[in-house]
């Protein structure tokens, strides 16, 4: 079994911790620090709640003004990463909501070997405007992971973050800022600009749409991001997308040795193969396939795969998948009909019942 992102909190981890800090507070109370950390409730704690309750004893053992705290911790930030060290972007969220210039100049900081696209959220929803102007800011700085915070930061849907409801219903604001990012040449921001504009076309599907037409054919890296942000939509079948990039008519490319297994049981892989055929070269082609999975109450949910999407200089091409059937934690498999179909740019060419046994 995997370990628990929580558990990256040992106890070696909080030493090193206090041992970092004692050196540039002289006066810090490591042992009472650590005996408090690992107080009687940590065990029940999840990832989230260890990050905030390690920022409140911070707090508690740093007995200074905020910035004079912040002077001690982007100090001692410089020997912590990734995702484990954001109980420093934490306790910004949780300390510095009155002070935004000192905890602006901070998160810059701290973003840059860990990432403060969470607790930034919280000083949107405080001050908009003052918050925005500042990621336009950083969207214009020469650190990439800043300029990654700019865009990461606003996204309406960014997982495990604080919801930014107003940015769903109207994401004007955010796209200021990717009109900033969109021709930045690190992979690193132009994935999360990609990322945005996919989280925006779940509640405004016409503004991706909008910009997709707008920014597609100009460079290599933006056509990388246009599709990349489009992959909701064009999972959607959403046909003004799939015309933008080229998967439009299908209906000269016809399915043909379509073989599968029938039945399988529990725990096996589902094997199937086709080919693909047509009297002129195939060009643009999507291609997916679909497992209808039978559900509890015996109605079906249907989940979407790729195979392929590229430009097909031949006639016919071949193809050979497998699916596996084995238990997992985020799918519960049911015996009885399922259902497999191949899609061809947006368009179901061929579904076939089997039985998981």
């Amino acid at each position: 079994m995997a370990e628990l992102l929580k558990n990256i909190y040992t106890k070696s981890y909080i030493e090193n911790l206090a041992l970092k800090i004692s050196k540039v507070y002289l006066q810090f109370n490591k042992q009472g620090f650590i005996s408090s950390i690992f107080c009687p409730l940590w065990e029940e704690y999840e990832l989230k709640m260890r990050m905030r309750h390690i920022s409140l004893t911070l707090n508690t053992f740093l007995p200074f003004s905020y910035k004079e705290q912040l002077e001690i911790l982007k100090e001692v930030s410089k020997d912590f990463y990734s995702y484990e060290a954001m109980f420093f972007q934490d306790f910004v969220e949780l300390f510095g909501l009155e002070d935004f210039e000192t905890s602006f100049a901070a998160l810059e900081v701290f973003t840059i070997d860990s990432t403060s696209e969470f607790a930034i959220r919280a000083f949107i929803l405080k001050d908009e405007n003052k918050t925005i102007n500042q990621m336009k800011l950083w969207a214009n700085s020469s650190n990439e992971h800043i300029r990654r915070l700019a865009s990461e930061g606003c996204r309406p849907r960014l997982p495990w973050g604080i919801s930014l409801p107003k940015f769903k219903k109207d994401p004007l604001k955010i796209l200021e800022i990717l009109e900033i990012l969109k021709n930045d040449k690190s992979k690193y921001v132009q994935k999360s600009v990609a990322n945005n504009l996919n989280d925006i076309s779940k509640d405004n599907p016409h503004l991706v749409i909008e910009f997709v037409s707008k920014n597609l054919g100009i460079s290599k890296d933006l056509d990388w991001i246009c599709k990349h942000a489009s992959r909701t939509l064009l999972k959607q079948a959403e046909e003004k997308i799939l015309n933008l990039f080229g998967y439009d008519d299908s209906s000269y490319i016809n399915i043909i040795n379509f073989k599968y297994d029938t039945t399988l049981q529990m725990g096996e892989e589902l094997n199937f193969s086709f080919d693909i055929q047509s009297e002129k070269n195939i060009g643009n082609a999507r291609i997916e396939y679909a497992i209808y999975y039978k559900r509890a109450n015996n109605k079906h949910n249907k989940k979407l795969f790729m195979i392929s999407q590229n430009e097909i200089k031949q006639k016919t091409k071949s193809f050979t998948k497998k699916q596996s059937f084995k238990k997992l934690t985020t799918r519960k498999h049911y015996k009885g009909e399922h259902f497999i179909s191949i899609i061809i740019n947006g368009k179901e060419k061929i579904k076939k019942e089997f039985t998981l046994l």
